[in-house]
């Protein structure tokens, strides 16, 4: 994972840092609205409303949300374009590449380059575009929602942090396996793909065939790690939506809280599934990018380095 994330930094130091900014700063606005959330509704339950003051409630709320989704357009902009301009260099290496190889008559696996230059390229390119910000922008979310929960009511703050834990070793253990079949499935694919592009093609059709069930039966067996792992997140992130509103009702009726606390809580759980969510595909993303990486490198040879002297356009 490091060796990606380092070659990434070399090519897009620059702009990386600029999307590292703008996330801390969609982050740090993450929580706001839940304050807001909660005055207006502790304010609707008091016997004194005045219109005035909700007004600027709402007025304060929706500004936030706007300046918050402006952000999130211009980083989104940004970490889009940057991951076109990705996949472009990394298409034009693999070009010279496969230039250098006709030169020195060496041999030239077309499937396997041209599998390479259209979709691989493509995935990783992307990648590459959100590898620092993203996961700035939901771990920063993360923290913001769970800290204001905390500072509210410590009893919420810590349900919604348990929450996350048994997550992560659900993600680490079924990543590993899930790792091995996406592996196993490029390699096949790039095979099968080499055999395409020669001239005996009806003598190898069947050994094809036959490689394209092996890329369903892994494909399968993917299936089944990655949604077993999907059922038991959903358990976890039910269960935790199920204690936050008992406990939280509990400390109301023990007048320990106010009702707009529980709902500013049960909002922020919401807040925080979405982040843990993306969090856990994004690794599953990274791992499955590693192992492309390394699968891609083994393309350049033994020496990759001769390759970076194509300039990266802006």
């Amino acid at each position: 994972m490091f060796k990606l994330y380092r070659a990434i930094w070399r090519a897009s130091a620059g702009r990386q840092i600029i999307l590292i900014i703008l996330s801390i700063a969609v982050a740090a606005l993450a929580a706001v609205p839940l304050e807001f959330q909660r005055d207006i509704i502790n304010h609707l339950t008091t016997e004194d409303v005045k219109a005035d003051r909700l007004l600027r409630l709402g007025a304060g709320m929706m500004a936030v949300i706007l300046l918050s989704l402006g952000l999130k357009w211009v980083l989104g902009y940004r970490a889009g374009t940057l991951g076109e301009d990705m996949v472009r260099l990394i298409r034009q290496r693999l070009l010279l590449r496969s230039a250098d190889l006709n030169e020195t008559g060496e041999d030239v696996r077309k499937g396997t380059m041209t599998t390479a230059i259209s979709a691989e390229a493509e995935e990783l390119g992307k990648f590459a575009g959100g590898a620092f910000s993203d996961p700035v922008v939901q771990i920063g979310t993360l923290i913001s929602v769970i800290g204001y929960i905390s500072s509210t009511q410590p009893g919420l703050g810590l349900i919604a942090f348990s929450m996350i834990v048994p997550q992560i070793v659900i993600v680490l253990v079924s990543q590993r396996k899930v790792n091995v079949f996406v592996a196993e499935r490029v390699r096949i694919l790039r095979n099968a793909t080499d055999r395409l592009t020669t001239e005996q093609i009806e003598e190898t059709s069947r050994e094809i065939e036959t490689e394209f069930d092996s890329i369903y039966e892994t494909r399968r067996k993917m299936f089944i790690w990655k949604l077993s792992a999907k059922f038991l997140l959903s358990v976890i992130n039910g269960a935790g939506t199920v204690g936050i509103l008992m406990l939280g009702g509990w400390l109301v009726l023990e007048g320990r809280t106010d009702v707009g606390t529980v709902v500013a809580a049960t909002s922020g759980l919401a807040r925080i599934q979405g982040p843990t969510a993306f969090l856990i595909a994004f690794y599953r993303q990274v791992s499955a990018n590693r192992i492309k990486y390394e699968l891609m490198l083994e393309l350049f040879g033994p020496n990759p380095e001769q390759y970076r002297r194509i300039k990266r356009r802006t």
